[in-house]
């Protein structure tokens, strides 16, 4: 317990992690009221794919503009304007379910513009966290930072469920809306030391290219990033279907949904706690290992369960690996990666786990309208544990490209954990 709130010693780390939990919340909230309402007017798996394909396929493309940014002009400036502007996006969808107005066409704009915003905003949120409490408390602060996200993974979805059910889905719009107030006034009043900031000559667009010639040019990066893009592809889409597993499989309604991704972040955000008490690399890299063949295994599992106590159960495991899994490759990333590329870094990371997955939740979709939401997500779950036992055959090979870009000496202990469990 003495080591997992490092990073709470940083009177700027406690404003935004406080803020983020009120406004991560509402996002949680309006996302779980989003598919719903997607999935009451048209009964579609395949609309909640294009759904989900529209709001992360900004990321593809922006993330690493997003990334040049970051690393070139103020951090906290840049939340501001972003965390703004999804406060308007979700009062524009508020007001347009309570009057009755709402469309499919009008959440799939809202979906691309505030995938655009999001594609701004996430290289920069992974990227700031640096300032906020140094390197020292860095992977402290990455895995609070999952732990917050997640928490509001278990309270959001639940409160909407039942907020859905009881008055309807608006309501929930409207407390997103106002929970980004909770964020923007904690950025506000940090108190930050000016950052240094590199001036550079080159145009964005060769800034952004150096950013992504780096990222896979460098062997371990090279090998995380393809770990973490099966599973954004493969894996994750399963959360695009559970309004299906609610519906059909366990008719449960909306309440079933919400229960289902509350338990998804009850897991998570247990696997993001026991990250957060961790005060050593060791054993990371074995540890995104065998995340990724549970995250698989429980997969499979979930496709199949018809009981509703199970599935929920099932729900925490997958949730616990899959945190697991990509706040172990989001600390081992930032601990390797250099401060003049880390905004750039960490935009081709938030591309890789948000921007591919567009493409996976529209092929899921497509493809559980005609073979069924249970095949899909096995035959994803199969796939990330394939792609876990391959990273399992390199572990060795990275492990001096890794200690390398640490620095760290041959004498100390191995960061990687090629021979950890």
């Amino acid at each position: 317990m003495a080591s997992f709130g490092r990073a709470f010693r940083h009177r700027n780390y406690r404003l935004y992690f406080f803020g983020q939990l009120v406004s991560l919340i509402g996002t949680w909230m309006q996302a779980v009221a989003q598919s719903w309402l997607v999935y009451r007017l048209t009964g579609s798996a395949s609309a909640l794919g294009e759904i989900t394909f529209a709001e992360q396929i900004p990321m593809l493309f922006l993330t690493p503009v997003a990334g040049v940014l970051a690393d070139r002009y103020d951090r906290r400036t840049l939340l501001l304007v972003t965390q703004s502007a999804s406060m308007i996006l979700a009062a524009i969808l508020a007001v347009l379910t309570f009057a009755d107005a709402v469309s499919v066409r009008w959440v799939e704009i809202l979906a691309v513009i505030q995938g655009t915003v999001s594609a701004l905003d996430m290289p920069v949120r992974q990227s700031f966290a640096v300032e906020m409490v140094g390197r020292e408390d860095l992977p402290n602060a990455i895995a609070l930072n999952s732990s917050v996200f997640n928490a509001a993974r278990l309270i959001g979805p639940a409160l909407a469920g039942l907020l859905v059910a009881a008055v309807g889905e608006a309501w929930c719009f409207t407390f997103n809306t106002a929970s980004f107030l909770a964020v923007i006034a904690a950025l506000a009043a940090m108190r930050l030391a000016p950052r240094v900031i590199t001036p550079s000559k080159a145009s964005i667009l060769s800034a952004a290219g150096e950013g992504l010639s780096y990222s896979f040019r460098t062997r371990p990066l090279r090998y995380l990033f393809l770990t973490i893009g099966t599973l954004s592809f493969a894996g994750l889409p399963y959360a695009t279907l559970i309004p299906v597993f609610a519906d059909k499989q366990l008719a449960g309604g909306a309440t079933a949904n919400g229960m289902l991704l509350g338990a998804n972040g009850l897991g998570a955000m247990v696997g993001a706690l026991i990250l957060a008490a961790r005060t050593s690399l060791t054993g990371t890299a074995q540890r995104i290992v065998l995340s990724g063949i549970l995250f698989g295994a429980g997969l499979i599992a979930f496709a199949f369960c018809r009981v509703y106590a199970g599935s929920l159960l099932l729900m925490v495991v997958v949730g616990f690996a899959m945190i697991t899994m990509i706040g172990s490759c989001n600390t081992l990333i930032q601990s390797m990666v250099s401060d003049l590329y880390r905004g750039r870094v960490m935009a081709v990371y938030t591309m890789v786990l948000v921007g591919i997955g567009p493409f996976g939740s529209l092929l899921a979709g497509w493809l559980a309208e005609r073979w069924g939401a249970p095949v899909v997500v096995a035959g994803g779950g199969g796939l990330c544990i394939l792609s876990s036992l391959i990273l399992q055959t390199v572990l060795t090979e990275l492990r001096n490209d890794a200690r390398a870009m640490m620095g760290i000496d041959k004498g100390s202990p191995d960061p990687v954990g090629a021979n950890h469990s």
